[in-house]
């Protein structure tokens, strides 16, 4: 027995240090591959930056070209716009070199038509791996590239001043286009260096990458393999204990179905007592004692009702098959508010409707449960205090979802609420739903490939948004 317990404590241990190797293996991984990522994804941006400095310059160099010969103002504006770029480059390349990251720097990149979302990447990049040869020579290029950048905005200068004092000579114009087009072929042989710097130092990257991924994946695969060696065992006796315990899951659903439908018959018992109930009251000689009973009873005749219809909501979306068919969301709208009419303050709810998507392809029953559900909370949420009580419907389609957006002026709700709503028999009030409504709908989306969402404020209102794929994913 000592024996036997030894060698199963050994073949734990074993387990747990393959288990080890592969954590430590994918973690070290995802490290790598995570930093590699970056660094390359910077290199993009710097390569995407050179392209608007190039562009920067040369529109530059070409509008100050045609103000030279033609002396027009626009094309002095449009250079001095042009020119911002590269210089804007220059402005972050000489602030990270001082002061590191800050918001001249960022400003800088930005007026350089870098994109916001590359601006950490390229930071990042600068601050951690300028002394890297490759990153250091782009850099060197960059500076070399910013030197002639003033030295054309220097010729810009020149050339302004001498039109606007009108001293400009057909020998002074040979020359300054002389020098633009000096400095703009220099520029494009550091623009060029540039790029083939960076270039080079992704490709040795990349490399790099390719070799550390082989090597660990091959360490993962051994592992892996080992492993599995030693669980397969495991595995064929859990087998059977898997399937005993997905007999008792498949009696447990049964179970499960007899009681929601018996909980439906039960809880309409009381619903004809009640009624009965109220054929007695009918009887009272006092008027008004009378109308009070039949109030209440009816309220809890409705209420009654309604928990049973979420109870049958809940279980046909639970059990039956998702069947896609062409559904139209005018006809699903109608016909849920001429069914919710008869909820108290229904009929001096003001409906408005903006349908601009009616016919999509999903699934009938769980739309209904869904539009049924949004709408009859809406009523019952109502602010009666407000001069005008009102629920807004509307349906559009965007970025290849549609959307059913129901919104109202109702009491709203609570912030400490809102992260709870969906949850099962949660209600903000217990008086006027079963705490199920929101929970079925959320289910009822989810089956269809769709979700949610919700944004509310107490006091002002209300609005619930469907999203639903265009095509449904099975």
């Amino acid at each position: 027995m000592l024996k036997l317990h030894f060698f199963k404590k050994l073949r734990c241990a074993n387990v747990f240090i393959l288990l080890l190797i592969v954590f430590v293996s994918c973690a070290l991984l995802i490290c790598i591959n995570f930093f590699t990522i970056k660094t390359l994804s910077a290199n993009r941006a710097y390569v995407n930056g050179e392209s608007h400095y190039s562009k920067g310059q040369k529109d530059a160099s070409r509008h100050l070209i045609t103000y030279l010969y033609t002396k027009d103002p626009n094309q002095w504006k449009l250079y001095l716009q042009e020119l911002k770029v590269p210089q804007g480059d220059g402005i972050a390349r000489i602030t990270l070199l001082k002061a590191g990251d800050n918001e001249v720097a960022r400003k800088g990149l930005l007026i350089g038509r870098n994109h916001e979302e590359d601006l950490d990447d390229i930071i990042w990049l600068f601050e951690n791996f300028k002394e890297v040869p490759f990153l250091a020579k782009a850099i060197h290029e960059w500076e070399q590239g910013d030197k002639l950048i003033f030295q054309l905005f220097i010729i810009g200068q020149q050339i302004n001043t001498k039109i606007k004092k009108d001293i400009l000579t057909s020998d002074n114009r040979e020359q300054f286009l002389k020098d633009i087009s000096t400095i703009s072929d220099k520029l494009t042989i550091n623009e060029r260096n540039f790029s083939n710097t960076l270039g080079e130092g992704t490709r040795k990257i990349k490399s790099l990458l390719i070799i550390t991924n082989i090597f660990f994946i091959l360490i993962i695969v051994c592992s892996v393999c080992l492993y599995y060696s030693i669980m397969v065992k495991r595995l064929i006796v859990s087998k059977k204990e898997i399937e005993a315990k997905n007999e008792n899951l498949t009696l447990v659903n049964h179970e499960l179905d007899h009681f929601v439908y018996s909980a439906s018959h039960d809880l309409r018992s009381p619903i004809t007592s009640l009624k009965g109930l109220i054929e007695i009251t009918q009887l009272e000689d006092d008027p008004n004692q009378i109308k009070k009973y039949l109030n209440l009873m009816h309220q809890s005749l409705t209420k009654q009702d309604r928990f049973i219809s979420d109870i049958i909501d809940y279980s046909k979306n639970k059990r039956k098959e998702v069947v896609m068919e062409s559904v139209s969301l005018q006809e699903l709208f109608d016909e849920a508010i001429s069914q919710l009419m008869h909820i108290e303050n229904a009929n001096q709810i003001t409906f408005t409707k903006e349908l601009l998507v009616d016919k999509i392809h999903s699934d009938n029953l769980r739309l209904k449960i869904i539009i049924s559900n949004l709408i009859s909370n809406a009523i019952k949420y109502a602010d009666n205090n407000k001069q005008e009580m009102c629920i807004s419907i509307k349906t559009y389609f965007i970025d290849g979802f549609n959307k059913i957006e129901v919104a109202d002026n109702g009491i709203g709700i609570h912030d400490e609420y809102k992260d709870n709503i969906f949850q099962m028999y949660f209600g903000t009030n217990k008086n006027k739903g079963s705490g199920l409504g929101l929970y079925i709908v959320k289910e009822a989306v989810e089956n269809i490939k769709g979700n949610i969402s919700v944004s509310s404020q107490s006091n002002i209102g209300s609005k619930f948004i469907v999203t639903i794929p265009y095509a449904y994913a099975s």
